[in-house]
């Protein structure tokens, strides 16, 4: 593979020779102004204009090809270029006279200058990635961020840890609408497979980042967004195979801009995949669609998307004694451990409805509001074969068989949530010359229900019997104001100010059926910060920030009978600096978060696989992310990141129970934080050698994560670097609007890693030690996905 591999880039170096540039600057027609974050495409290959509307593109030597021009809000330009010497080739853009340009990404992204953190991915750069994994596999090159797979695959449940920061604590929203489970908090891509066909652009803010609505954001915030306007009609056919029998079938189809007014795009997916862990399949299906109705002044616009997964659970994790041996060992619905019989349908099933409607509108061209209103319907269950399960269990009591009691028996069940989520958002947004602000909030309302029902018994139990239901309800408020002031041409000052209430009522749980906490939290989340453009290539900018944020239903059931969990507090101080010019950028940052009684998690799971977690009283986080691009030539360019950070739970007592149930307590006045690499880094080092043609080599470095807040090496997960080679290429035709083909190689020089893991603490008084029983999720060695686009 090595071999390979140095043949493929002395390939590449060989074509050095065939390459040209154009540059230019891209201007608004109306007043003559250079737009920055325009998109020049030339056969797929993109770049973006700078903040003085520069670009810089490579040519080959060879052919006829077309240059295109996109940007939010005005007309496409395509413009021929022959192939030849270097060039400057100027674009001026005019607008459409449509109101195209989403609201939601001005009221709730971070703008250009404000005072955080933040790397966006465009639709290109999506693209070239997305061959059916879930959508925090496409993530795992940004900087501090850590992803994993139950399957082995990226396909199926898949996580991703920003800062050491799980998706319960990063807030998820889609065109502004929050994703995040109301209960859990966490988001489950899983259960919208293959949405990264109808991202046109996501945005990853670290940090606590400016106000939004939905789940506090303790570690990141992530912004989908999709409401892309297309004015041309357009068909789309795209297919990907890859290793452990994964396929993913997509079409897509938009009807372009009819009647100067109105616009239909649509899409269906499928994605199937064997996993790598035993029985960790998958079989996913999703659609989506939009319809909008746009003028001068007015957009109207309806999403309706859901997505229907079928996994088998492998959220188990792998035994340490199995690691080297039986490395895909799946323990889940095993019934017979000596001849590993399982049961076969030990599956997780989901199915969720999105209904998203929005009224975009602008007032004049300084202000404009938009108001959304959604219901989000979310139904399934997770189905498992119990062996010799207790009747007491299900509420029944044990009956006699020919005189002898019978207090057991073998089962399947089903344990169903069944809920909905709804409510509406807005904000007002105004800009000006020196002074831009927005006024924004919204109202969400949650609705579950939480039942278990036994479909299947050896003997005792009628089919059918529900043995528990347990409703839980949780309104969520928020308003927000956020503004920036330009004090001079290069200060800028920002300001941002939410409030946040929430009322969470759980009546019972199957564990605590007595147990109904009703609970309500004040959160007031101000953030305040500043930045200064020393120079037109750079810029200093610093903040600080308050976020609160309140237990999930997990940390009230896995507490109780102790203390009941407290919601968070979080200090973030942070200060970063940018520079950049045609070939070079980069950006470095420093942070400091500071909790109080943030909920670490333990290491332990639950019967469903989530983390259990216990409040910290002090603990923090601090370290230094540095990220960067370099053009090396016309041909390569190298992109690195790497974040430097100190995690620490600080005073923490860990109990721990022998077998008799006796607990011990162990104090740490410093130890290291679950999760939460000292060191992650990367780089992608891209060659463009024809036009059309891109092959980038990715690699990713994590350093030991502890599965525990006790720092045992026992309980933790081996550092690991892992290679991916990836190739996109666009084939010149006549025949198609697109012809490309995609390959990647996953884990190129077959590397055993684990990004994931789990462990259990007991006491042996005998030896006087803590004994560590630990699972590790491991992920696929060598493997490939292959892909092949036609668009029309």
């Amino acid at each position: 593979m090595k071999r390979l591999l140095f043949l493929v880039l002395l390939g590449i170096a060989g074509t050095l020779h065939a390459q040209s540039l154009i540059t230019g600057t891209v201007t608004n027609k109306a007043n003559g102004q250079p737009l920055e974050g325009v998109t020049i495409t030339l056969q797929q290959s993109g770049v973006l204009t700078d903040n003085k509307g520069h670009y810089s593109i490579t040519l080959p030597k060879k052919g006829n090809h077309t240059l295109l021009a996109r940007y939010i809000g005005f007309k496409p330009v395509s413009l021929p270029v022959q192939a030849g010497s270097s060039k400057q080739l100027d674009i001026v853009l005019e607008e459409t006279g449509l109101f195209v340009k989403p609201v939601e990404i001005s009221s709730l992204r971070a703008g250009k200058n404000a005072p955080f953190v933040n790397s966006t991915l465009t639709k290109e750069e999506i693209k070239k990635e997305n061959l059916g994994q879930d959508l925090p596999m496409l993530l795992g090159q940004q900087p501090g961020v850590v992803t994993t797979s139950d399957a082995g695959t990226g396909i199926g449940y898949t996580g991703m840890r920003v800062r050491g920061s799980d998706l319960t604590r990063i807030n998820v929203t889609v065109n502004g609408i929050p994703v995040n489970d109301a209960e859990s908090q966490g988001t489950f891509f899983v259960n919208m497979p293959d949405f990264a066909s109808s991202v046109n652009s996501i945005e990853l803010q670290r940090g606590v980042g400016t106000s939004t609505n939905g789940a506090g954001a303790f570690g990141a915030t992530l912004n989908l967004s999709t409401n892309e306007f297309n004015e041309k009609a357009y068909g789309e056919i795209s297919n990907s195979y890859g290793s452990f029998n994964s396929w993913k079938h997509t079409v897509k189809a938009g009807s372009g801009l009819i009647n100067d007014h109105f616009t239909i795009d649509a899409r269906l997916s499928k994605i199937s995949s064997d996993g790598y862990i035993d029985r960790a399949t998958a079989d996913l299906r999703s659609f989506y669609t939009s319809a909008a109705y746009i003028s001068k002044k007015t957009a109207v616009r309806l999403n309706v998307f859901s997505g229907k997964e079928k996994t088998y659970q492998a959220w188990n994790g792998v035994p340490a004694t199995y690691l080297k041996t039986r490395r895909t060992y799946n323990s889940a619905g095993i019934i017979n451990a000596a001849t590993d019989s399982a049961y076969n349908n030990e599956t997780d099933n989901y199915q969720q409805d999105h209904y998203q409607l929005f009224l975009n509108q602008e007032i004049n061209t300084n202000l404009n509001f938009n108001v959304a209103l959604h219901m989000t319907r979310g139904r399934g269950y997770y189905e498992q074969y119990r062996s010799s399960d207790s009747l007491s269990s299900y509420g029944l009591p044990p009956y006699e068989i020919n005189g002898a009691g019978v207090y057991t028996t073998d089962l399947v069940r089903q344990l169903w949530l069944s809920n909905y989520f709804y409510g509406g958002i807005f904000s007002v947004n105004r800009t000006g010359t020196t002074f831009n602000w927005s006024l924004g909030g919204g109202w969400n309302r949650y609705e579950g229900d939480h039942y278990g029902t036994v479909i299947w018994a050896k003997t005792g139990i009628n089919k059918d019997h529900e043995y528990y239901r347990y409703a839980a309800e949780k309104n969520d408020f928020n308003v927000y104001w956020k503004g920036e002031y330009k004090i001079t041409e290069a200060l800028r000052l920002f300001a941002d100010l939410q409030y946040r209430n929430v009322i969470y009522n759980m009546d019972g749980f199957e564990k605590a059926p007595r147990y109904m906490p009703h609970v309500t939290y004040h959160f007031f989340n101000p953030k305040a910060g500043i930045s200064y453009a020393i120079n037109p290539a750079s810029r200093v900018f610093a903040s600080i920030a308050v976020a609160n944020k309140e237990p999930n239903r997990v940390d009230f059931e896995s507490n109780y009978g102790a203390t009941e969990p407290k919601p968070e507090v979080l200090r973030d101080v942070e200060a970063g600096y940018s520079w950049s010019n045609r070939k070079v950028a980069i950006q470095g940052n420093i942070y400091y978060m500071n909790y109080k009684n943030q909920l670490v998690q333990t290491g332990a799971l639950t019967d469903v696989g989530a983390f259990v977690r216990t409040n910290i009283p002090k603990s923090y986080r601090m370290g230094v992310e540095v990220s960067g691009q370099v053009k090396l030539s016309p041909v390569f360019t190298i992109a690195a990141n790497a974040a430097l950070s100190e995690n620490k739970v600080l005073d923490y007592d860990a109990v721990t129970y022998d077998g008799a149930g006796k607990s011990y307590t162990t104090r740490y006045n410093k130890a290291n934080i679950s999760y939460s690499p000292a060191f992650v880094g990367g780089y992608t080092l891209t060659a463009k050698p024809v036009s059309g043609l891109t092959i980038d080599l990715l690699g990713r470095y994590v350093s030991r994560q502890y599965l525990d807040n006790t720092s045992a090496d026992a309980a933790s997960l081996d550092p690991y670097f892992v290679s991916n080679l990836r190739f996109h290429y666009v084939v010149p035709q006549p025949l198609f609007r697109e012809l490309g083909v995609q390959l990647l190689l996953n884990n190129i020089f077959d590397r055993k890693y684990e990004p994931g893991g789990s462990a259990y603490r007991s006491f042996d008084p005998a030896s006087n030690r803590i004994n560590y029983d630990t699972y590790y999720t491991p992920m696929a060695g060598f493997n490939f996905f292959a892909g092949l686009t036609i668009g029309f």
